[in-house]
């Protein structure tokens, strides 16, 4: 085996036409090369830190854990820090190192949900007043600003969406985004809420000045209660910490950067514990109800789900009258279950039958049961 190494070893050195102190020479290069990443292996990782101030040849800075420390900052780098860059320090002496150049990345983006929405308004059934509401609130002001100029007004800042769950709150912002050709960015409030000191704050911050830089775009914040709800007085860290995001928020609302080009529609489903700071003119001041559908507004929702189907003898109007209670998205979800009955009968097409069973299958269902299956 060493034979026929050293015979490889022997040819590829003449086939390489390099003579040996050429070859020597490679060969300690590789070996040195190789040696610097072992020793990358053995290097210990440095922590990212945030500068919150510079104090004479020292700086303060703020670990990812929330404490502060002050700390050396090494000579050739201490002209190019300010306050609130990211910083690499040295684990032990926490003395910092490096810096790391500002981009374009927000910490926000690992949570939200950026797109641009291709629903649009004829494929939302049942909901024309709240419809007419968002359009002369939301897509007038991005389309036509200039109206409001000549007006002499201010169209509302926030809007807030609520009603029983699964009546298509979160379809009317997407389709209200999709008419204004606006960026849609969509964040669930308890992901704001961090367990940190001032992390929560700062996404918030991000948020918004994401969007600023997307503009036109609309901030969605579903389930806001998680945010907003009323504030009490109570010594947990958590809450105080949840009362810190949430006076960010209001900040960001009616602070001194304009949110020109940047609509928040927030979402609930609990009205009544939403703090009323946010709902005080100038912030969330203008509210719109989702309601159940009435059974004209079923039968057209029934009529945009069955719409891509394959019929036989179907008659939507028979139906309307049975789901009397449903949701948008329960009815979504009997259309669904009808094609189920379907497939299981060996069937490329949905009968009259199939909306019955699935519809009795639904009243079997707790609310809150067919609600988590089908949104």
């Amino acid at each position: 085996m060493e034979t026929r190494v050293s015979s490889d070893y022997d040819y590829n050195l003449f086939s390489s036409g390099l003579d040996p102190h050429s070859e020597n020479r490679v060969l300690k290069a590789t070996v040195s090369y190789l040696k610097s990443e072992i020793g990358k292996f053995k290097k210990k990782p440095l922590l990212v830190c945030e500068v919150r101030k510079l104090v004479g040849k020292h700086a303060v800075i703020r670990l990812p854990n929330g404490n502060y420390f002050l700390v050396e900052v090494l000579d050739s780098l201490r002209p190019q820090l300010s306050p609130y860059d990211t910083v690499l320090v040295e684990q032990h002496s926490l003395t910092i190192v490096d810096k790391i150049e500002q981009t374009n990345h927000f910490d926000i983006e690992s949570f939200v949900i950026l797109e641009k929405p291709s629903v649009s308004w004829d494929q939302v059934g049942g909901l024309k007043d709240p419809i007419r509401d968002l359009q002369e609130v939301v897509e007038l002001p991005l389309i036509n600003p200039q109206l409001f100029s000549q007006i002499g007004i201010e169209p509302p800042k926030g809007i807030l969406l609520h009603g029983p769950t699964g009546t298509g709150k979160t379809l009317l912002a997407k389709a209200v985004a999709h008419s204004t050709n606006a960026t849609f960015i969509q964040v669930t409030a308890s992901e704001l809420n961090q367990k940190f000191i001032g992390d929560g704050a700062k996404l918030v911050k991000d948020l918004f000045s994401m969007a600023r830089e997307k503009s036109p775009s609309i901030i969605f914040i579903d389930e806001i209660d998680a945010l907003a709800s009323t504030r009490i007085d109570v010594g947990a860290s958590g809450e105080r910490e949840v009362q810190r995001t949430f006076m960010q928020l209001l900040t960001e609302l009616d602070g001194f950067k304009s949110l020109d080009g940047v609509k928040v529609i927030g979402a609930t489903n609990r009205l009544e514990v939403i703090d009323k700071a946010l709902l005080r003119p100038g912030r969330f001041d203008r509210l719109i109800e989702v309601p159940l559908p009435d059974p004209l507004s079923r039968k057209n929702i029934f009529s945009i789900y069955t719409r891509g189907m394959s019929l036989s003898g179907v008659d939507i109007s028979l139906l309307v009258p049975r789901t009397e209670g449903f949701c948008g998205a329960e009815i979504k979800g009997v259309c669904t279950e009808a094609g189920y009955f379907a497939l299981r009968d060996g069937r490329t097409f949905v009968t009259q039958d199939d909306f019955s069973s699935a519809i009795n299958k639904f009243r079997m269902i707790s609310p809150s049961e067919h609600l988590t299956m089908f949104g």
